[in-house]
């Protein structure tokens, strides 16, 4: 059978890939469309396997949320590049509605979960890999399903917050979720502060104050409040509100009558080793030069 450039292009578009795999896949399948794409579909999950072991630390954070129920999914590709590609996005918003609509809690669910054009999302993802040429990966997932009010914020797509909050109204959560996207707190407030981190902060402040020749009753005060303000400034109730630096975040929900239950913050490749590429000696590399 003759492979017109009509067939290649139609394959194309119903598949994704290259007009050169669309064109070899006709050809391997004597023009058979269906065929051609299973064939695609088997190549592409061989080239997402060879491509798995790439670091992956660009991407998008992506929430869903119906107002009872929030999820919040940090979704990888090899570069930024490939984040912003019109695919990539809308394979993850179409991952952030499958988790919130299915309920998955983890990433495993998440990936066993059926798309809504058919297939699993890990299919929709090997396919998607075969398209955009990087290793792309559905690497975290946060599931929030509370009895309070749930507020969302996505920042630039590269960092992503779901806050809980009982009162208050949805400027307020809305508020909140900014401040945290910004200021990253690690903790909700001081009696979540492990015990180990509060014993090392007093062991800072008293190798800072212990050669200042007062009294002992004036130290262990000036110890107390070294250690009160380290611990306010890494916790989210005791950070001056970026929405009002008058107040801390703790008067901005009394003010309100609000009360903050929990909050839940992924940014785009946290915690991922990026190898360190030296660009010059790269091109050399490909050039034979080197």
């Amino acid at each position: 059978m003759e492979i017109t450039a009509t067939l290649v292009k139609e394959l194309r578009e119903r598949s994704g890939a290259g007009m050169m795999e669309c064109k070899k896949a006709l050809i391997e399948n004597g023009g058979d469309i269906e065929a051609a794409i299973e064939w695609l579909r088997k190549q592409g999950l061989a080239k997402a396997d060879k491509k798995a072991s790439r670091i992956a630390a660009e991407g998008r954070i992506v929430v869903a949320t119906d107002g009872a129920r929030a999820v919040m999914v940090e979704i990888n590709s090899e570069t930024d590049f490939v984040a912003k590609d019109e695919n990539f996005v809308a394979f993850a918003d179409s991952v952030a509605q499958v988790a919130l609509a299915g309920g998955a809690t983890s990433v495993e669910s998440l990936l066993a979960a059926t798309m809504p054009v058919g297939g699993t999302v890990e299919e929709a993802r090997q396919a998607l890999v075969a398209k955009c040429g990087e290793n792309v990966q559905v690497r975290r997932m946060v599931a929030v399903a509370g009895a309070g009010r749930l507020a969302t914020y996505v920042h630039g797509g590269r960092i992503g917050v779901v806050v809980e909050i009982e009162g208050g109204n949805d400027e307020l959560g809305r508020g909140i979720a900014m401040h945290v996207a910004a200021m990253n707190p690690a903790y909700l407030s001081p009696e979540q502060v492990p015990a180990e981190i509060v014993a090392r902060e007093k062991d800072i402040a008293l190798a800072q104050v212990k050669d200042s020749g007062k009294p002992v009753e004036v130290l262990e005060k000036m110890i107390s409040g070294k250690v009160r303000k380290t611990l306010s400034e890494m916790c989210l109730t005791g950070q001056p509100y970026v929405i009002d630096p008058n107040v801390t975040v703790e008067e901005a929900l009394r003010k309100a009558g609000a009360k903050l239950l929990g909050f839940h913050r992924l940014a785009v490749g946290e915690g991922i080793e990026k190898k360190s590429e030296d660009f010059a000696a790269e091109v050399m590399k490909q050039a034979g030069l080197a």
